[in-house]
C-alpha cells in the first residue's frame, strides 16, 4: 500500500473526539490551505484521492466533511464557478425514504436527510429535482434539526436533518447538469477513496494491538495477511482508474472494490483482537462504528446490480 495510503498513518485527532473538534479541526485545515485539493482529471486525480484516503484514515468523521468540502469546490470549478471567500461548503443531495428538497418560484422548499456539518457550514450546494442550487446557510429558513442523527458512527459528523423553508438560492449549472458531467463519476470514485482510508485505519488499530501484544497466532496473522492484500488490491483498482477518465462503470468498480475490502477488514479486524481493543480502546472502537455507516453510501445489491447492467450494455 503506497500508491494513495501513505506507508506512515497519518497523525489522528485526539480522543475522545466531538463534533465541536472535529469542527475546529476541520477550519483548522481550511485556513492552512490545507483542504484546497487538486481539482480531479488527469495526473491530479491520484493526488487529490490520496489526500481524501489520508483524510480518511486520519478520521472518518473530519474526512466527511473534509470531502464534501472538496466536491463542492470541484463542482463550482466545472460550473466555472468560484466559492465564497472563507467558506466551509458540503453537498447535500441526499433522497432518502421520499424525501429531498424541491425548486419552487426559485426558492428551496422540503427536508434532506444526512446532511453533514449542519450546524458548521457556511454554504452547501442542495440538489432540488434536477437542478443544483447553492445555498447561503445563514438565511433564517434554513432549519437544522441534529437530534435526527441518532448512530454511534459518524457521530462527530454534526450530521442530521435540514428543512427549507423557501429558501433563495443561486443556481449550478443547466437542468440535469449535476448528475450529467464528467465530475459526478470522479467525485463518486473520490468517496470510495476516503472508505479506503477508513478501512486502512481499521487496519492500522488491528496492527497496533498485535504489536502492543508484542505476539500473533497462526490465525491472526492469516487474518492480517488477507486484509492486507484486500487493501492493496482496493488501492490498485483505484489507482488504476486515478490515470483514466472515469465514467460512471469505472466509479461503480471503484466504489464496489473498496466496498468489498471494507466489509472484509471490519469482519477479520475483530476476528483478530476479540473484544478487548472494542471495549476498552476508544479510538479503536470509534474506527469500527464510523466505517460501516459510512460506507453504506454504496448501496450494496442495488449499485452492485446498476454495474452489473453497465458492464452488459458496454460489452
Amino acid at each position: 500500500m503506497n500508491v494513495l495510503l501513505a506507508e506512515t498513518p497519518p497523525k489522528p485527532l485526539p480522543f475522545p473526539r466531538t463534533s465541536a473538534s472535529v469542527g475546529a479541526e476541520l477550519r483548522s485545515l481550511h485556513a492552512a490551505g490545507e483542504l484546497g485539493l487538486p481539482l480531479p482529471g488527469g495526473e491530479r486525480t491520484a493526488a487529490r484521492w490520496a489526500a481524501l484516503a489520508a483524510f480518511g484514515r486520519r478520521d472518518l468523521a473530519l474526512a466527511r466533511l473534509a470531502e464534501g468540502h472538496a466536491d463542492a469546490v470541484a463542482i463550482l470549478a466545472e460550473a466555472g464557478r468560484s466559492p465564497a471567500s472563507g467558506a466551509l461548503y458540503g453537498v447535500w443531495a441526499a433522497k432518502s425514504g421520499g424525501t429531498g428538497a424541491v425548486l419552487e418560484d426559485g426558492a428551496l422548499t422540503g427536508t434532506v436527510r444526512f446532511c453533514s456539518g449542519l450546524s458548521l457550514l457556511e454554504r452547501a450546494l442542495v440538489a432540488a429535482g434536477d437542478r443544483l442550487v447553492e445555498v447561503d446557510l445563514a438565511d433564517p429558513r434554513v432549519r437544522r434539526h441534529p437530534d435526527a442523527w441518532q448512530a454511534v458512527g459518524m457521530d462527530a459528523s454534526d450530521s442530521g436533518d435540514v428543512v427549507f423553508d423557501r429558501v433563495p438560492g443561486a443556481l449550478v449549472g443547466p437542468p440535469g447538469w449535476y448528475v450529467a458531467r464528467p465530475g459526478f463519476a470522479r467525485g463518486g470514485a473520490g468517496v470510495a477513496a476516503v472508505w479506503l482510508g477508513g478501512a486502512a485505519g481499521v487496519f492500522d488499530g488491528v496492527l497496533a494491538y498485535l504489536r502492543d501484544r508484542g505476539t500473533a497466532d497462526e490465525h491472526q496473522l492469516a487474518h492480517v495477511g488477507a486484509m492486507h492484500t484486500a487493501l492493496s488490491c482496493a488501492e490498485a483498482v483505484l489507482a488504476g482508474a486515478a490515470t483514466d477518465d472515469v465514467d460512471a462503470l469505472v466509479a461503480g468498480t471503484c466504489r464496489a472494490a473498496v466496498e468489498r475490502t471494507a466489509v472484509e477488514v471490519l469482519e477479520r479486524a475483530l476476528k483478530v483482537t476479540g473484544p478487548t481493543p472494542a471495549c476498552r480502546d476508544r479510538r479503536f472502537a470509534q474506527r469500527v462504528a464510523d466505517l460501516p455507516v459510512y460506507v453504506r453510501q454504496h448501496h450494496a445489491e442495488r449499485d452492485l446490480a446498476a454495474l452489473g447492467r453497465t458492464v452488459l450494455g458496454a460489452a
